[in-house]
């Protein structure tokens, strides 16, 4: 059986947004820092598919503080084997007004045949 994954957005990235005149760019992950997540076999044979939606929050050094599923594939398997292989990721911190900040990004990540 072939399949592939495929990534739909990433949602985060240099976004530019305007709150009492703030220019806002969000965390941005580097995918090519880590590998994208693996299907679990079991996953793969029951033909499991879906979309998780993941949220990390990365701190002013870069480095993850928090993550979480923050809408699920409807598979417990594919959602955890998404966070656990975003959480590899290494990121560059959002900034606001060009002061870095912690904040959240998000990640949505198709798994699909």
């Amino acid at each position: 059986m072939r399949f592939h994954l495929v990534v739909i957005s990433i949602i985060f990235g240099v976004f530019f947004s305007f709150h009492a005149s703030a220019a806002v760019v969000l965390p941005v992950a580097d995918t090519k820092s880590c590998d994208l997540p693996k299907y679990p076999k079991a996953s793969l044979m029951n033909e499991e598919t879906g979309t998780v939606t993941m949220a990390f929050l990365v701190g002013t050094d870069g480095k993850l503080i928090e993550s979480k599923i923050e809408n699920s594939s409807g598979s417990k398997s594919l959602d955890k084997a998404a966070l656990a292989a975003f959480v590899l990721c290494k990121f560059k911190a959002g900034t606001k007004d060009g002061k870095v900040e912690q904040m959240w990004a998000k990640i949505e990540y198709v798994w699909k045949f």
